[in-house]
């Protein structure tokens, strides 16, 4: 089977910076695929690319998705949530569901419930405002947003940043859960050595303008200076002795 995903001969540059140089990247359908680098590699760049909000400069993006593509087959958790102020939590979740899907109220708020409810939130707090909730129940309640319309594919950004070590396990047990149950292709960024241990079936290392992919057990043996610094300094310690 072809890759849900293909990042084809992607090049980035801002001035003199190179950020990218014929970077080719495949991601398989039902994986979680944990996308990894030093500031400047280019990992927030490349997830703008790969969810529509701007496109390439060269190079293409490709979706192999049955019955051709559009943005409903996206879903993305922005780092702080990005939850409108204006709206309480069910009124987020909704938002999709009305303006893309063009779903009746009733069935919406219904479909937005369910979406609650399956990232864990007590359904009070579906008639919250997003200031009235914690950090870890802001994350629920944008993945519950990103999952409104059953999307093949979903975009995490520094999902488990700001967490405490107990909520960001949480978290992750929780994407690893929906990703199993809605059997959904899962890109995540993240600098959380923790969460690439737990729930990442391979990771993707942006370094030398470049991507290094393999599983876990296949990365830690390349031999390059960040991936020994991050992957074998006093973080992974506990990891990779």
């Amino acid at each position: 089977m072809a890759p849900i995903i293909e990042v084809k001969n992607l090049s980035t540059q801002f001035g003199s910076q190179i950020i990218h140089q014929n970077l080719n990247l495949s991601v398989n359908e039902g994986e979680v695929l944990g996308i990894v680098g030093g500031s400047g590699s280019g990992k927030s760049v490349l997830m703008r690319f790969m969810t529509g909000l701007q496109p390439p400069q060269k190079g293409k993006i490709v979706y192999n998705v049955p019955g051709g593509f559009n943005q409903s087959h996206l879903g993305v958790l922005f780092q702080h949530g990005a939850l409108l102020s204006s709206m309480s939590v069910v009124e987020n979740v909704m938002a999709p569901l009305r303006e893309v899907a063009k779903l009746p109220f009733e069935l919406a708020r219904n479909l937005a419930m369910i979406k609650i409810e399956t990232v864990g939130l007590p359904l009070d707090a579906a008639f919250k405002s997003p200031a009235e909730l914690s950090g870890g129940m802001i994350k629920r309640a944008a993945l519950a947003r990103a999952l409104a319309l059953d999307p093949p594919i979903v975009f995490l950004d520094e999902p488990t940043s700001g967490l405490d070590p107990i909520s960001a396990a949480g978290f992750d047990e929780l994407i690893r859960e929906v990703q199993r149950d809605l059997r959904m292709t899962i890109i995540m960024i993240t600098h959380d050595l923790d969460s690439l241990v737990r729930i990442c079936d391979r990771i993707a290392v942006l370094v030398d303008r470049q991507v290094l992919i393999g599983s876990l057990a296949e990365i830690i043996r390349i031999d390059h200076p960040w991936i020994k610094s991050y992957f074998h300094g006093p973080r992974g310690e506990r990891y990779f002795r």
